[in-house]
């Protein structure tokens, strides 16, 4: 031991505590949009669950019309009906899209759709409020055509909307075009009306009487009661008799229910192809010959042999 006291320094050795390292947090914030968006699509779920029929049929024409359609103005008959294009930089032009091109043109456009598809709620509703034309509701028939909204009444043999073999309209008849009448005047829709009936032939056939003859006879018959219970004259566009020849699908052509009148709202499309086939001009080549007493006429300008 050495005797000159020379103390020896302390050293002291404390362990430092060091936090845990950060692992991150972005997970949380993946997980909480994930929850809020499971909350929204259950939201979602539970309002389609409560929404009736014809609104959810609203909701679907809604989304068929593309957002970049929409934002733009776009024609819709012509842009794609879905939000992703089958082809081109831009959605609302049709690069890309020949295959369905012929498709489009055969469709009618979402507004119109729409207008028709009102058109049929705003005629159940009316039936459904009516209790006499309620008990009729297995008669009247609606559904989309390539035309347009068909409305169709057709026949029973417990209830016959006509006299037998006639074309005077029973009272049933009578009630569902006067109560039909002033909604189907609510758009300005061209109409077209056909009388169909069953296959049961008159006792004398086709010479005579028939079933042409009565079809017409009731399809008219239907537009004078339409025009009697305020339907506007300028709206009926044709009136045809359709004797037995398009009978109803999965029936008969003897069937009761293939006695019936169908009333077509016309769409734009179907309207304009009625009247250009009406207006189309008769061809020069298909006319024969005028022929006088002497024989052929001269042609105009070269004058007659007298």
């Amino acid at each position: 031991m050495s005797g000159s006291g020379e103390r020896r320094p302390l050293i002291i050795k404390r362990k430092r505590v060091q936090a845990a390292a950060h692992h991150g947090g972005s997970w949380k914030i993946a997980y909480a949009d994930f929850m809020t968006a499971l909350m929204a699509l259950f939201l979602v779920l539970w309002i389609l669950s409560t929404a009736s029929p014809s609104q959810l049929e609203h909701i679907a024409e809604y989304f068929r019309t593309p957002l970049a359609v929409a934002l733009t103005g776009g024609d819709k008959t012509t842009a794609s009906t879905s939000a992703i294009p089958g082809g081109g930089d831009n959605p609302t032009k049709t690069d890309g899209e020949v295959r369905r091109a012929n498709v489009r043109e055969q469709t009618r456009s979402s507004d119109e759709q729409r207008n028709l598809r009102y058109l049929r709620d705003r005629l159940q509703s009316v039936i459904q409020s009516d209790p006499q034309l309620k008990e009729l509701r297995s008669q009247l028939r609606m559904d989309f055509s390539p035309e347009g909204l068909r409305v169709q009444i057709v026949d029973s043999d417990k209830r016959p909307m006509f006299e037998l073999g006639s074309d005077r309209l029973e009272p049933y008849m009578q009630k569902i075009l006067r109560r039909i009448a002033p909604v189907l005047n609510e758009m300005p829709n061209p109409i077209s009306i056909s009388g169909h009936t069953d296959a049961l032939p008159y006792a004398g056939g086709e010479k005579g009487y028939s079933n042409w003859e009565l079809s017409a006879d009731r399809a008219n018959a239907s537009r004078r009661e339409l025009i009697a219970a305020g339907l506007s004259p300028d709206k009926l566009l044709r009136v045809a008799g359709m004797g037995s020849r398009v009978s109803l699908p999965n029936t008969q052509p003897s069937d009761d229910v293939n006695r019936r009148i169908s009333i077509v709202v016309l769409d734009n499309r179907a309207a304009r192809a009625i009247e250009q086939q009406e207006r189309a001009p008769f061809p020069e080549e298909a006319l024969p010959p005028a022929i006088d007493d002497d024989g052929p006429m001269a042609m105009a300008g070269q004058g007659s042999s007298n």
